[in-house]
Parts: C-alpha cells; structure tokens; sequence
C-alpha cells in the first residue's frame, strides 16, 4: 500500500542505517563514489589494505599539549573505509534524506548507476585524499578495451575447440577488476568525478593558515628590513642627503641654454 513506511528484514534494516549514517555525515566526512566490478573477496581485502597504507601516510597527528608534559600514546588516527554498496537500498536511503536539495539528489541518482561503492574519509584531508586515489589508480588501472584482433583470436579459439555432439567445456575467464570514479559529497556538495582530483590538489588547512599568515606578515617584514638597512649612520647620510638636496638653490636658466641637468 502507497504511503505506508517500507518494512525491511533485519539485515536490510541495518543496510539502510548505514547508509543514512554515511550520508548524514558528509557535512564532514568526504564520501567518494565508485561503480565497480569482477572484485573477488580476497581483492577486496587487498583494495582495504593498500587503501589504509596510503591514508596512513597522510593521517592527522595530534597537537601537542601542554597538560601532560609526558608523552601518553595517542590513540590510532581513523583511516578511511572501503564499503560496498547494495544500489537500491542506497537509493532509498538518498531519497529520504530531507536535508539534501531536492536537486542535488536527482543528480546524485544519475550518478549512482551499477554496482556501487563507497570510500568515507573521517575528516576531509586534501593530500590523504589525492594518496588514495593514486594508490587506486596503480593498484586497480583502467580496463583497456579489447582490440578488433582481440576479439578475432577468441572467436577463432572457441570454433576451434567446438566437437559435434559433445557439450563444450565451459571455462570462466579469469575476472579483471575494474573501478570507477563517479564522484563525490564533500562538505554537503556533489562534486562530479573531475572535480574530486581538484579537491584533492588542495593544501591542508593549516597549510593555508599558514600561508594567510605569510601575506599578513609580509608587509610588516619587508618595512622592518627597510627600517633595519636604514639604521644608524645609513639613516643619518640619508636624512643629510635630502636635506642638502632642499638647501641647494635652483640655478636660473639663460636665455638659449638647457637648464643645468
């Protein structure tokens, strides 16, 4: 019956929740879509592997504080995680999220397409973010599509090995996994798979704090080092310049002659 809320068996209930989880907090936490395909289990296990190595590199450290003047260890920083998706249940869980705009969840609907999954960062760290993706890219390279040759050769080696009457061996290819990036939410905004490589050229936030900070303090710095060279007996022969250059009197000039230079 229309307009009754949906009932899920337990495992699908927990699906939903997760997803909802994950989709409200893109607020913070960057959420990277992919479509993907022929990934095996123990190819999954490897894609989690090489994915924490890399965020590791690049995990937040924690500041120092002044409290405890010893140092106490610091629990493991989150890395991102690597999940696969079931398409429908995702979608239902995108269509009721209220706080998306109506807009952006059309789009992000024809986005999602195939078989879906979804890398979620704990915190939105540009130079972690361009790591994993070209840890992704090395471990998992584009499909290249198969040449016309290709295509001749296996069509040729399967009449050949076609019997009359007897049922032909059947033989399951070795499987090549694939991944696609279809994009991303970051800070509540779609960005579409072009975009996600230029959020991740970004600087760390304390890198652009620090740059801030360099334009603020230039000015004052190079009016120190001005100050600084003009100092003692440099002011004093600079000052005395000026003022001769004031004293001196201005020479008239005669009629038919150029001013003095």
């Amino acid at each position: 019956m229309k307009g009754t809320p949906r009932v899920y068996a337990e495992r699908k209930t927990y699906l939903y929740n997760q997803y909802t989880r994950l989709l409200q907090g893109t607020s913070t936490a960057p959420l990277i879509l992919f479509e993907h395909s022929d990934f095996s289990a123990t190819r999954l296990i490897q894609l989690r592997a090489d994915i924490a190595a890399a965020a590791a590199k690049h995990a937040g450290t924690p500041a120092p504080s002044l409290a405890s003047p010893t140092p106490t260890p610091s629990p493991p920083a989150e890395l991102p995680t690597f999940t696969v998706l079931r398409t429908s249940l995702f979608g239902v869980a995108l269509r009721d999220m209220n706080n998306f705009d109506p807009t952006m969840r059309k789009d992000i609907a024809k986005t999602v397409s195939g078989t879906l999954a979804a890398l979620s960062f704990p915190e939105l760290n540009p130079p972690q973010l361009k790591a994993v993706l070209r840890v992704l890219a090395r471990s998992v390279p584009p499909r290249k599509p198969k040449t016309p040759q290709q295509i001749e050769d296996e069509k040729k080696a399967a009449e050949a090995a076609f019997v009359p009457g007897r049922r032909p061996k059947r033989q399951r290819p070795t499987p090549v996994p694939d991944l696609k990036l279809l994009g991303a939410l970051i800070e509540g905004r779609l960005f579409k798979a072009e975009s996600v490589q230029s959020v991740a050229d970004l600087p760390t936030l304390d890198a652009l704090r620090a740059q801030i900070v360099g334009l603020l303090s230039a000015p004052a710095a190079q009016l120190s080092m001005v100050l600084s060279e003009a100092s003692g007996g440099k002011l004093k022969r600079t000052l005395e310049g000026f003022k001769k250059s004031l004293e001196e009197p201005e020479v008239p000039a005669q009629d038919g002659q150029a001013p003095p230079s």
